[in-house]
């Protein structure tokens, strides 16, 4: 009995083991296209420059090859999760739709790098195509973490819920502020600048790239997101405030990162820096947006309402006892 009930537990810690370990990844594939070494293993994968072992490499190929190894053990990781959890968890549990999940988009994500890798969408490529798959490249690495960070809270416990609009808004938002921070940055890489005047010229050139044009409304962008952000994690403060709070104080500090990243002209580590707090601010609104507390309308666990239907009909003989048994568990689970 000791064991069974620690098996969550420990699963919901390595779930988060994992989602940690795939923020380190995120940021190792920044640092490749920081570093312009996304051509270090050649227009090879998964191996690099045909070979399984990499000879006598430039500082190109060890970085791309870093990542690569990166990813190669995050993906022995997801499929551990993913294998554990259906071990651990009855059928319908929300931590396997998480797992699964999780799994998918990790194919799907090693997928999109591939196409990066293969069509030579990397280091001095500005073309439209680099943009939009580094946009669905971002947009699948959102997904990814999210699933991730779902997985270890129903690991733990925490009930499958249904959120309210303005949680799906929120994450829409920043995944529109994220996008244009990957674009931004991918501006800065293609195109950098020594002075802020420069930048500005460069921003407001008609033929200038639409990267370098988005660089420009990005902190705009972020504004407007950071103060619906605030202002969701206030409205939510009064059910969560613990996690309201931390959501408010990582869009601060995101914001001030972002200032000094841009008044810089966005060195290696500041941009590195930008991008850990971005995750961070990512996994905290997951949270906070799938958050029982406070929520209107909440859907169970699939396996709790199981048994609450159960313990019902058990007591089929007396309706208004069992009415009144299946409602205290419905109440329960909505109180958490």
């Amino acid at each position: 009995m000791q064991k069974a009930a620690a098996a969550p537990r420990n699963i919901a810690g390595f779930a988060w083991i994992v989602v940690a370990f795939n923020v380190a990844v995120a940021i190792g594939g920044a640092f490749v296209r920081a570093t312009g070494s996304g051509a270090g293993c050649g227009n090879h994968w998964p191996l690099c420059n045909g070979q399984v072992v990499i000879g006598t490499p430039s500082m190109a190929t060890v970085i791309e090859f870093v990542h690569r190894s990166m990813t190669g053990i995050d993906a022995a990781m997801i499929l551990g999760l993913l294998a554990w959890t259906f071990r651990a968890f009855p059928k319908r549990h929300a931590a396997r739709l998480g797992a699964v999940l999780s799994t998918v988009f990790m194919f799907s994500e090693a997928l999109i790098g591939a196409t990066l890798v293969k069509f030579g969408l990397v280091v001095h490529d500005a073309s439209p195509a680099r943009a939009a798959v580094l946009s669905l490249h971002l947009v699948n690495t959102l997904t990814f973490l999210a699933c991730l960070t779902l997985t270890a809270r129903w690991a733990s416990g925490r009930p499958r819920i249904r959120v309210e609009r303005s949680a799906w808004v929120s994450v829409a938002a920043v995944t529109l502020l994220a996008i244009s921070g990957a674009l931004a940055a991918l501006a800065d890489t293609l195109y950098p600048v020594h002075s802020l005047a420069a930048g500005f010229v460069q921003e407001l050139t008609p033929r200038a790239n639409f990267a370098v044009k988005l660089r420009a409304a990005h902190p705009i962008i972020a504004a407007a997101v950071s103060l619906w952000l605030i202002s969701y994690a206030i409205s939510r403060a009064p059910a969560a405030q613990r996690l309201a709070h931390v959501v408010v104080a990582t869009v601060v500090a995101q914001l001030l990162v972002g200032v000094v990243n841009l008044l810089l002209l966005a060195p290696i580590g500041m941009q590195l820096a930008h991008l850990l707090l971005a995750d961070l601010l990512w996994i905290a609104l997951v949270v906070l947006c799938w958050n029982a507390e406070g929520q209107p309308g909440i859907a169970v666990d699939g396996s709790k309402i199981l048994s609450c239907c159960h313990a019902s009909n058990v007591v089929g003989t007396n309706s208004a006892i069992s009415r009144i048994r299946m409602l205290a568990a419905f109440a329960r689970i909505e109180l958490r």
